[in-house]
């Protein structure tokens, strides 16, 4: 199977936490890489900055943190000390599992709620950076707060589909969903898109 017929077997879910990755990729290098290299360029021939590129890079990324979020989520990329965790029997394991992914859920919710508030006042007040550029603050937390939604939807989504598999009596759907992330497991999966894009 071909990685594009893969991508296409997805989950939509994790195929969104993907495009959403993918433009988060976008604005570092579009928002972050070229405006600092613009202005490192006109520093050193022109004796001054072009562009506002501390303040622009700083909001692509916010911007690219938010939207990121989702697919550590999708690809448990997220970080996790786990070396005692593997070696409990399972449910102990899943038990531990389970509480770590609703813990997750309940913070990314209040990450995304607290967000959304903020978002809101700027909208109310009409705030703008204080630097030449008056950037409209509404524009980059809308979208910081449009990643940190969608992290808030995943997370939520994990324990909800893990509890449900768990139910069928679904080990390795269980596992899939919010266990330990096999170490094999991602060698091959490495491998395999490895060799897809060969």
């Amino acid at each position: 199977m071909s990685s594009t017929e893969a991508l296409k077997r997805e989950p939509l879910p994790r195929r969104i936490s993907r495009w959403l990755a993918w433009l988060a990729g976008a604005i570092i290098l579009f928002g972050c890489a070229v405006p600092i290299t613009i202005d490192v360029a006109a520093r050193y021939f022109l004796n001054r900055g072009l562009v506002e590129s501390f303040e622009i890079s700083g909001f692509a990324l916010a911007a690219c943190i938010g939207l990121g979020l989702g697919y550590t989520v999708t690809t448990k990329a997220h970080i996790r000390v786990d070396f005692l965790i593997a070696r409990l029997p399972f449910p102990l394991r899943a038990a531990c599992d389970l509480a770590a992914a609703l813990a997750l859920a309940v913070v990314a919710a209040a990450l995304a709620w607290f967000a959304l508030g903020m978002v809101t006042k700027s909208w109310e007040l009409d705030a703008r950076s204080m630097s030449l550029l008056r950037i409209p603050l509404v524009i980059p937390q809308g979208l910081w707060w449009i990643g940190l939604f969608w992290f808030a939807c995943m997370a939520a989504l994990a324990p909800a589909l893990a509890i449900l598999r768990l139910a069928r009596g679904d080990r390795a759907g269980f596992e899939a969903a919010i266990g330990v992330a096999d170490l094999g497991a991602e060698v091959e999966e490495a491998a395999r898109a490895a060799e897809g894009k060969r």
